[in-house]
């Protein structure tokens, strides 16, 4: 456990040490923005989103000495937020849908490399200054069937396993680009299928039942910043500790999307995950990692 707080502080330390230089650079930008519109956040309905699709391929013919093996794979993604101002509330809904696919030469079934559905709903009040008192609602899933590493057994599909957070608190947010929620008294219900429960556990739901309820507390943090003209980066993570069952053991889910701008259509992506769940793997507890990278084609609106 101290290795994986480790690896997630060092994560994020360097993607901090970028932001620090990228403020320095950005500060009489932003002084001289903030003075020409002292209303930084107007009321009203703010929204923008992105649709990107991310293509990778390799080719090998029969005289490659090397070897290898032929594959395509495709991605397509889309990144939503609609957010809401008037006077001292504000409401906050992140729409966040990914589904990937790679296909290997020979292979008899098509491997997913990305597979989300995911909203974040999180409405303040403002208290004082940059803080407000909160509530929050954030709901993951999957679209697709999910294989074990053999590709023989099925072990999770549409809306299985599915994790609906909601919980009071209290949000630090100094704009739409940085914000932390902390949430003590959070609850959470993680539902899978019948069928994945039948002769074992599965996703910490016990044998023989679809919902598992725990309580516990939630910490949640957003931050995007560009670090360098035309590259930006968006930083998402959520802390879980359920009071109910082994506290100690914090649930880690963080994810950096990387965008690296060639014009207004083109980018190159690179999108990285990195989840510790206990549940996931009650034999063998590991820190699950997923990275995708390829040329994207994007559609802003």
């Amino acid at each position: 456990m101290k290795k994986i707080i480790f690896a997630f502080a060092l994560i994020l330390n360097v993607t901090f040490l970028f932001a620090q230089t990228a403020e320095r650079e950005n500060l009489i930008q932003n002084e001289l923005a903030a003075s020409k519109n002292t209303n930084i956040l107007p009321d009203g309905w703010k929204k923008s989103g992105k649709i990107t699709l991310l293509f990778n391929q390799s080719a090998f013919n029969n005289a490659w000495m090397a070897g290898g093996t032929s594959s395509m794979a495709g991605n397509i993604g889309l990144n939503y937020d609609l957010n809401y101002k008037k006077g001292n509330n504000v409401w906050d809904n992140k729409f966040i849908a990914a589904y990937g696919l790679t296909k290997l030469k020979g292979a008899e079934r098509n491997t997913k490399t990305d597979d989300r559905l995911e909203w974040n709903s999180l409405f303040g009040k403002k208290a004082s200054g940059n803080w407000y008192y909160s509530a929050f609602l954030n709901f993951k899933s999957q679209m697709d069937s999910g294989f074990d590493p053999t590709g023989s057994n099925r072990i999770s599909h549409f809306f299985s396993p599915a994790y609906l957070q909601v919980g009071p608190g209290f949000l630090w947010k100094k704009s739409d680009n940085l914000k932390i929620n902390f949430a003590p008294a959070t609850s959470r219900l993680i539902i899978v299928d019948g069928q994945f429960t039948k002769f074992n556990s599965s996703f910490g739901v016990d044998q023989g039942k679809t919902i598992r309820y725990e309580f516990g507390a939630s910490i949640s943090g957003y931050y995007k910043l560009n670090l360098i003209e035309n590259v930006s980066m968006e930083n998402i993570l959520n802390l879980y500790s359920n009071y109910l069952d082994k506290p100690e053991n914090i649930d880690v889910d963080y994810q950096m999307n990387l965008v690296m701008k060639v014009n207004k259509y083109l980018s190159a992506n690179v999108s990285l995950q990195a989840i510790y769940d206990d549940n996931a793997n009650p034999i063998k507890s590991e820190v699950q990692i997923r990275e995708v990278f390829g040329l994207g084609i994007n559609y802003v609106f």
